[in-house]
C-alpha cells in the first residue's frame, strides 16, 4: 500500500515538473538566443 502511494506521488510530481518545464521552454529559448547574440558580439 505505501509503495502504491509513493508511485502515485512520484507520478504527480513528475507530471507537474514536466508541465512547468514545457511552460518555461519558450522563455528559455528566447534567453538562449539573447545570450548567443551577446556572446557573438563579445567575440
Amino acid at each position: 500500500m505505501a509503495r502504491r502511494v509513493l508511485i502515485a506521488e512520484v507520478l504527480i510530481v513528475g507530471t507537474i515538473t514536466l508541465a512547468m518545464l514545457v511552460r518555461e521552454i519558450p522563455g528559455m529559448r528566447r534567453e538562449l538566443r539573447m545570450w548567443r547574440m551577446v556572446g557573438l558580439r563579445r567575440h
